[in-house]
């Protein structure tokens, strides 16, 4: 059965009713976003098998299809953009607002004048690199990074 691009908007509604599990659902836009943390990933299941997958704005998030019903989503950058599910016809499954945002738990942001660092806190402060730090502390940060994971090879 096709939609009408009139009663669209109410066949979201009644699929967002339908997906499964306690994860978020899939909704209409005038739901509320699904949260992503940056460089984080998220497991997003659906009911109805998805043939594709577009995200709005590829520079915010990046999403896979693991399986038709299992979807990955990764956030790559702060924002918010959209993610819409077709499938195999290339009827819509849903359209929703994706929101890349920063987990801020266990982290210390140090500024020095308009230069910032930031240290992951978990029991004792490391370096890590997040959007927004100075070039110079990230470049050096990732470059112990890429030292430590040359060694264990």
């Amino acid at each position: 059965m096709r939609f009408k691009y009139r009663s669209l908007p109410m066949a979201l509604v009644l699929l967002a009713g339908a997906l499964l599990g306690s994860g978020p659902a899939l909704a209409d836009e005038s739901a509320t976003p699904i949260n992503v943390k940056v460089n984080m990933a998220r497991i997003l299941k659906i009911s109805a098998p998805a043939a594709t997958v577009i995200i709005g704005n590829p520079g915010v998030a990046d999403v896979t299809i693991q399986d038709p019903q299992t979807l990955i989503l990764t956030g790559k950058s702060y924002g918010q953009t959209n993610m819409i599910a077709l499938d195999a016809k290339g009827n819509p499954i849903a359209d929703t607002l994706v929101e890349v945002i920063q987990d801020q738990a266990d982290t210390v942001a140090v500024y020095n004048g308009g230069a910032r660092s930031t240290f992951a806190c978990a029991p004792r402060c490391q370096p890590m690199v997040m959007l927004g730090d100075d070039a110079n502390y990230a470049n050096g940060a990732a470059g112990m990074i890429s030292t430590i994971s040359g060694m264990a090879q």
